[in-house]
Formats: structure tokens, C-alpha cells, sequence
């Protein structure tokens, strides 16, 4: 209330402390000669003589001088290094023939006007000094100045207004220098007349109001705003002359919510603080002081908006504020004190750029400028899950962890790190994909996604479980408008082509490694949208080293190529899509099918186009992202129906060369090459037709010391032979011979053998019809690199160094609906024939112990029977009668 009725009478008051307030009586000593004789003013007087004020004080008709007493301006020296040198020291010169500084401090202490001091009146009254605050001078010059210097010189940075003074009376004391309450001030100790004027002494020093940016870093109302200042709000407040600031309160800046007042502290906030100021600033020729609010008046700030100040006996507004404290002076303008912000509605918004800013993200902003993305951060509407990496973060990485600043890969890495959407804690689940602002290339223009890990969380905190991409959660997230802020513990970079993402997976390099070593290698990092079924290394174990020597060799660089193929699925399918339905068909970039069937149980198998029969590989859905789709591992390599792998190419690889030779000469080719017999051929008659083909083949190393010209020479004894190293199997998928077990239904996924081995199961060879030792057994064997042992079955009576052989590696092929194939052995199987005292002397043996026997028998018999014959009988008187005689 009292602060009202100020503004209220204010101009009447300001107008009437210019009057003298009594009658001033005639006195012949000036102000000067009042200095002079009391010795309380001799500092004062000093400085008036530096400043060359004499002539000022002389010329004044009626003027008042409020002089401070030695005591006040010794407590006022050590503020004051220029009155401190001149008091102190006798001999300093002051190298300025102006002394303007001096005197400008000395002007505020006089007024051009007699004062009488008012009685028992608590009105705030408004002096006008003779001080004119000026911009700063050039430097100090030893010219003499154009003029002569006792009289100020009107004009300044207050639009030509002269600084002004406020004066008090409490009771029977005065103050002079008080603020716009009437607090502060120094207090009127005495006062003289003299023939020019009045002479009141003061016990202190009245400072000129600094700056306007000084002032405000000196009143704790408004320290908040002291502490956001910038460069720019610094200038503006240091250099605009007749600068009128309604500058909020430290409470007033609580409005804001805690990101918003945070980000004005921050270092990034000088636009948004410059145009606060320049909303709550008024620059005109004028000085706006507050004797010119009533009853009401509009400004027009620097920013351009406008201020409505009205008065009314309870308040003063400012706009929407409340003006708490009016007037408080500076050298270049004043200041009043508002309640609350007066910014307009919508025009200072925080966007997700300030945010991030303020919550120590710069540097990812940063990267965000340097790439032009910056409408992911500055659309204040768009629905964002920012994953934020803090400037530690990309610190410790460094540049050589990041791409280059400012190129592509950088582009989609960041973009990598905005999911469109609101992702809360809750709505993340373990083995989620959630897509991102990237949009792939590699996907066909699609986004890309990115794989997210959770948990329980500890202590109902579910973000401490939170993993994206591989970057944990390190702190928790910031909610604010239409954005969601995850602190990662790491940048998160893009997939990678196909290769580069499967390059680092060391259990699965022999099939990365057989890619590169194709021409197609660029298909699989180019091809979009496309899932590769990554099989691990024992995959290629798992096929039997023929197939891994075929496939791997480099003349078959084209078989390998449509395995390779067959296992990239043409569509991007991710794990939920795999893992739903029982039974789903895909096309390969091989151009055929694979089936993907789930079990019951869950389980995965994925079946081949081709191969061998049953064929299959068991899929675990991974979800590792590529730039071109997505990687899912897989326990066996799958062979498509375009590769055809006969026997013959088994043999190629199996160092068989001379075995192959050798059925060819026999007139066995059509089994290398996986065919019918010829219709002319002895085996056409026989049901062969349809028959798939192992061979036992012998490695050229088996030959030595055979005469290979004898051999081929001997037709008969050549096709014997070779027909002890052949196997026909000529039983259909699901049948069983006596001994046998369907290769397809002894394991879940595949054989990779072309006969079970184990069991010491027993097999016919071709030769078996014509002779009883044409069957061939496998037993287990340790020391055998193949793990097995192959016999002439019932062979016997030899060295056994041709009628068995250690098995040492297989190949399957696929022809023959995949059933037969190559069993690489160590030594030839030399086709078995008893000589003919094991053939005919076993019979002979039997015959003659078993003719011994019998006579020996029938001899034995005979010796009895004539034993009986000639011992002594007794015939009974009347000889023997029959039981038919007895009866009649």
C-alpha cells in the first residue's frame, strides 16, 4: 500500500523536491569557503580540487552540496581505487586533463537547487542531480579539454534526463540515496547555508548508480536472472542508453518446470534468454520511470511486443505481472521488479533440442546439426523415444569409434536413434523389435528396427533392465511432452551389411569364409530384404568330408554358389514371424524353396529343396540385423535340388581317380554319373534300374603294388572286383531291409553317411549274388580316421590284408534320391575265394568221420545182435504157446 500511494503522488513529489523548500537567508561565505572551514570536509574538498569542481560549486546561484564527512569517505576508500590513490598519495596525478570520472562521482552529490529539508514527511522525494551519466570516453588524453569544465554538460544514456537521487525523512532524521521504499541511504548528520547554496553533511559516500548490468548482479531479488546471463544480455544491459528493463523476480522463474529452467542454465539457452530480455526490455529516447505510469500507459518492448502498465490505488500491472518494486536506478536506463514472466503464450516452447541440451547431451546434438537432422529435435508435435548417449559417453568413444562427422553412415546412425512412438518401460518386452526413423535402403525404404533386451528390473525399476541394441539403460529416462529420453550407455550403430555382421560370429565362419571365397559375395551384401540361415562350423563336419572337399574345391565354385544361395531367404522374416504357424514354404535367391516346419515341442526344422532324403537343419531364430535384413542361425547346410552330387564327383574328391577308372572299364560308368544302366548292359535285366549306388572306394595310395594292366586286362576278374566295391540300395524311404534302417528315420535332421554304419550291419554287394562272400560288414573301430572298419564277411585263412580295409571318409550323394554315395577306404577290397582244401576239405572231413561213424555204429549193433544169438536158451515143455492158444 505504501509502495501505491508513492506511485500515486510521485509526480507531484518529484516536481516539488526541485523547489526550495524555505526561505534561504543571505550569507556571504560560499560552499567552497563552507568546505574550507570545517575540518570534517578537507578529503572532500581535496577530491573537489582534483576534479576541478571550484569553479563548478562558485558558479551555482542556489545549489545544494551533499557532502560526505572525512570519516564516511574513509570508509568509502578502499571501493574506490581512484579516490584511494588521490587521498593517499600527495603526489598522484591524475592523467586526465577532463577528470571526468571524478567528476561524475562528485556530481551525484550536488543538486542544482536550494533544499530545504522537509518536516515530519515519510514521502519518498525525487531529486535531480548534476550528474549525466555518459557512455565511456575515449582514453585519458593530456589535451586541455574544448571547454571550459565547471559545469556539466547535459545529455547522456538517460535520453538527456540527469541522474536521480531519492531523499527521506523519518521523524526528525533524513536520508539521502534511498532506494524506491525508502530503505538504504546515508544519513544527513548537519547542514550549513552559504551565500550560494546549502551544505548538508552525510555519513557516506553516494555511489552513481553503475550499469544496468552491475545493478542487477548486485540485488538479490533478481539473482536468478544473474545467473542466466549471457554475453549478448550483458552487452545489451552494459551499452544501450535510456534502457527501461520490468525484470522478474527469482520466484517468478519457478513457473517454469524444472527441464525448462534447467536448459536457461544451461550454455545453450542464449537465443531463448536474449529474447526473454528483449521481451521484458524497453529501448527508446526516453527513460521510462515510473512517475510516468499513471493512470496507464503501453510500451513496446525491443522484441517488438507489447507492455500495458496500469495503475490503480491497490496495484501497479505490468501485462500479466505485478510490478513489486519500481525505479531502481542505473547509469543507463532503470529497473523495475515484476512478479512474473511477461511472455507471451506459445512463443518461448522447449523442444526436444533444448532438452537434450539441458540433460548433458550436447555433443549428440551436436552431431545432430552436423548431419541436418535437426527436425527430429525441433518438431515440437512429433512422437519421439530418443535413445541419448551423454556427452561422457561419446567422449570415451572418441572420434575413432564414431563415423565421420557429418557423413552418411553418421546420418543413419543417429537416425538409428529416434523411435518413432512413445515407448514406456511397460511397453518394452524381452526379444521386441521396435522400429526406428531409419529408413534402410537395404529394406527396400522400410525401417530398419532394433532388437531391445529387458528384465524384471530391480526394485520395480524396469528400466535398469532396459538394453537396446546391445546399449544399456544408465539412467532414468525423462519423460517430457511428446518425447521419451533414454541415457545409453553407448552409441548404437546400424546394422551392417550381411557380411560385415556375420564376419565377427566365429562359430559360424567357415560358411562366411566360403562365401567370400565366391564371386556372390556382393549378391549377399546387396541383395535387399533378404534372411540368411546361418549354418555353424560343424555344419560342414557334419556333411562328410567328401561333400566339404567338393564344395570347397575350386573347381566347383558353381555347386557351392547354390548352396550358399539356398540358404538366403528372398523376404526379410524375423524370429516372431518364423516362430508362428506350423509349416511355411520361402523362396531362396537360389531360386528354390526351403519348408520351415515348427514341432509341438517349439523346435525348428528347415527342409532342403533337394539333397538327400529327409534332409533337414535345425533353425534357432537369432534375429542379428543386417542392413539388408536379418541372420538366423542354423545347425546343418542345406543342399538345393539344382546341385547334383553323383558319385562320380565323390570319387574326385575321395583321391579315387584309378577306382574310377576302373568301373568305367568294367562298364560301370553310369554309376559315376548317377544313372540307369544302359539298356544294353548285363545289370538293365536285373532291377537295378532304380537302385542308388555306394561305392567302397580305395584310394589311389590302395593300388600300389597291384599291376593295374593285369587288371584291367582280366574283364571277368575286373568286373568281379569292382562289383565287391558296390552297394546297391535299391529300397524306398520308409522301407527296411533285414539289418537296415532308412537313413531319413535314424535321425531327427539328417545322415550325412550313405549306409548306417553302426551295428556291425552287414550289406550285399553287387557281387553277392554270384558268390557267398560278397557281403561286406562294418564294425567300429578307434584307430580308424573314419571311426570304422570294412571286412569281407566270412572271409578267413588269409593275412587279412585284402579282405578288409579301414574306412577313412564318406560323401552322401544326391542322386538316387539321395541314398547312396561315396566310403573312401584305405585299402581294395580283393574279392574272396576260399582255396580248395577250406572249400571241398571241410565236406570230405564230415563225410569220412561221418561214414566212420555210421559203420562204427551198425558194427557195434551187429556184435550185440550176435551175442545174442548164441547164448544158451531153455524151451519150456510144449514149446511156446500163444495168449490165443491159452484162451481157446
Amino acid at each position: 500500500m505504501r509502495l501505491n500511494l508513492f506511485l500515486a503522488t510521485l509526480p507531484l513529489l518529484s516536481l516539488s523536491s526541485q523547489v526550495s523548500f524555505g526561505t534561504r537567508p543571505s550569507f556571504s561565505k560560499t560552499l567552497i569557503d563552507l568546505l574550507g572551514d570545517d575540518p570534517d570536509y578537507l578529503s572532500l574538498l581535496k577530491l573537489i580540487q582534483h576534479a576541478r569542481l571550484v569553479p563548478t560549486l562558485n558558479r551555482l546561484e542556489n545549489g545544494t552540496l551533499f557532502a560526505p564527512t572525512n570519516d564516511a569517505i574513509e570508509k568509502h576508500r578502499p571501493s574506490n581505487p581512484l579516490w584511494n590513490s588521490i587521498l593517499g598519495n600527495s603526489s598522484f596525478v591524475i592523467n586526465d586533463n577532463i577528470r571526468n570520472q571524478l567528476r561524475q562521482q562528485l556530481f551525484y552529490h550536488i543538486i542544482n537547487l536550494y533544499l530545504a529539508l522537509p518536516k515530519d514527511s515519510e514521502a519518498v522525494q525525487v531529486l535531480k542531480t548534476l550528474h549525466y551519466p555518459q557512455s565511456p570516453l575515449e582514453p585519458p588524453t593530456h589535451d586541455p579539454p574544448p571547454y571550459p569544465p565547471w559545469m556539466p554538460i547535459p545529455g547522456g544514456t538517460l535520453g538527456g534526463e540527469p541522474q536521480r537521487l531519492r531523499l527521506i525523512s523519518r521523524g526528525e532524521r533524513t536520508w539521502v540515496g534511498v532506494d524506491a521504499l525508502g530503505n538504504g541511504g546515508a544519513k544527513i548528520a548537519g547542514s550549513a547555508t552559504a551565500a550560494n547554496g546549502v551544505l548538508f553533511g552525510i555519513k557516506g559516500v553516494l555511489e552513481p548508480p553503475p550499469d544496468l548490468a552491475v545493478v542487477v548482479s548486485r540485488n538479490s531479488a533478481v539473482s536468478y536472472f544473474h545467473k542466466v546471463l549471457t554475453p549478448e544480455i550483458t552487452r545489451i544491459l552494459n551499452s544501450t542508453a535510456a534502457l527501461t528493463v520490468f525484470l522478474p523476480v527469482n520466484k517468478a522463474w519457478e513457473s517454469l518446470d524444472r527441464y525448462e529452467r534447467l536448459y536457461l542454465e544451461s550454455r545453450y539457452a542464449t537465443d531463448d534468454l536474449n529474447m526473454i530480455l528483449k521481451m521484458h526490455a524497453v529501448a527508446d529516447k526516453d527513460v521510462v520511470w515510473s512517475e510516468t505510469f499513471a493512470p496507464s500507459v503501453k510500451l513496446t518492448t525491443i522484441d517488438g511486443t507489447t507492455l500495458e502498465v496500469k495503475v490503480t490505488p491497490e496495484k501497479t500491472t505490468v501485462s500479466t505481472a505485478t510490478l513489486i518494486q519500481p525505479d531502481i536506478y542505473a547509469s543507463n536506463g532503470v529497473l523495475h521488479f515484476v512478479d512474473s514472466l511477461l511472455i507471451p503464450p506459445g512463443v518461448f516452447t522447449m523442444t526436444p533440442e533444448k532438452y537434450l541440451l539441458t540433460l548433458e547431451c550436447s555433443k549428440f546434438v551436436s552431431l545432430i546439426h552436423e548431419t541436418d537432422l535437426t527436425f527430429l529435435i525441433n518438431d515440437t508435435d512429433a512422437q519421439y523415444t530418443i535413445l541419448a548417449p551423454r556427452d561422457d559417453v561419446i567422449s570415451f568413444f572418441g572420434s575413432g569409434g564414431l563415423p565421420e562427422r557429418g557423413s552418411d553412415e553418421m546420418k543413419r546412425m543417429i537416425l538409428y536413434h529416434f523411435l518413432p512412438g512413445h515407448y514406456t518401460p511397460k511397453k518394452l518386452k524381452a526379444g521386441m523389435l521396435v522400429e526406428t526413423a531409419l529408413e534402410e535402403k537395404g529394406l527396400d525404404g522400410r525401417k530398419q528396427v532394433l532388437a531391445v533386451e529387458a528384465g524384471e528390473g530391480e526394485n520395480g525399476d524396469s528400466w535398469k533392465s532396459l538394453k537396446f541394441g546391445g546399449a544399456s539403460v544408465v539412467h532414468e529416462p525423462v519423460e517430457v511432452n511428446n518425447v521419451l529420453i533414454y541415457f545409453i550407455s553407448k552409441p548404437i550403430n546400424p546394422p551392417s551389411d550381411v557380411l560385415a555382421t556375420a564376419l565377427p560370429m566365429l562359430d559360424h565362419s567357415s560358411f562366411v569364409a566360403a562365401i567370400l571365397s565366391t564371386s556372390i559375395s556382393d549378391t549377399f551384401k546387396n541383395t535387399s530384404s533378404t534372411t540368411l540361415l546361418l549354418p555353424n562350423n560343424g555344419a560342414f563336419t557334419r556333411l562328410g568330408l567328401l561333400v566339404s572337399k567338393h564344395l570347397l574345391a575350386q573347381s566347383n565354385k558353381a555347386d557351392l554358389e547354390k548352396v550358399l544361395l539356398h540358404h538366403t531367404l528372398a523376404t526379410v522374416q524375423y524370429a516372431d514371424a518364423l516362430q508362428s504357424g506350423t509349416k511355411h514354404s520361402f523362396a531362396t535367391l537360389e531360386e528354390s524353396d526351403l519348408t520351415i516346419s515348427r514341432k509341438d515341442n517349439g523346435t525348428i526344422f528347415v527342409s532342403a529343396s533337394g539333397g538327400w532324403a529327409g534332409m533337414k537343419s535345425e533353425l534357432r531364430p537369432r534375429n542379428i540385423l543386417t542392413q539388408t535384413g536379418v541372420i538366423h542361425e542354423l545347425s546343418d547346410i542345406l543342399i538345393p535340388r539344382s546341385m547334383e552330387l553323383n558319385v562320380g564327383k565323390l570319387v574326385k574328391v575321395a583321391d579315387g581317380s584309378t577306382m574310377g577308372s576302373l568301373l568305367v572299364k568294367a562298364g560301370f560308368g553310369w554309376v559315376l554319373d548317377g544313372t540307369a544302366p544302359p539298356e544294353d548292359s548285363p545289370w538293365a535285366d536285373q532291377g537295378l534300374d532304380g537302385a542308388a549306388w555306394t561305392l567302397l572306394c580305395p584310394t589311389d595310395g590302395a593300388f600300389d603294388g597291384y599291376n593295374l594292366t593285369e587288371l584291367s586286362s582280366d574283364m571277368n576278374g575286373l568286373v568281379t572286383l569292382v562289383s565287391q566295391h558296390l552297394i546297391p540300395t535299391p529300397f524306398k524311404k520308409g522301407e527296411k531291409k533285414s539289418g537296415e534302417t532308412p537313413l531319413d528315420m535314424e535321425d531327427p535332421l539328417n545322415n550325412n553317411r550313405p549306409l548306417l554304419l553302426d551295428h556291425s550291419v552287414t550289406y550285399s554287394t553287387l557281387r553277392s549274388s554270384a558268390s557267398a562272400y560278397g557281403d561286406v560288414v562294418f564294425k567300429k573301430d578307434g584307430e580308424a580316421e573314419g571311426g570304422y572298419v570294412i571286412g569281407i564277411k566270412n572271409a578267413r585263412g588269409t593275412d587279412g590284408k585284402s579282405d578288409w580295409a579301414r574306412v577313412e571318409s564318406w560323401g552322401r550323394s544326391t542322386n538316387g534320391r539321395g541314398t547312396g554315395g561315396v566310403i573312401q577306404i584305405d585299402r581294395l577290397l580283393v574279392p574272396y575265394q576260399p582255396p580248395w582244401w577250406l572249400e571241398y576239405g571241410a565236406p570230405i572231413v564230415v563225410g569220412v568221420v561221418g561214414g566212420s561213424l555210421i559203420c562204427g555204429f551198425f558194427y557195434v549193433v551187429r556184435l550185440v545182435w550176435r551175442r545174442d544169438t548164441t547164448e544158451a536158451t531153455y524151451e519150456p515143455v510144449g514149446g511156446f504157446a500163444t495168449d490165443d492158444d491159452e484162451e481157446s
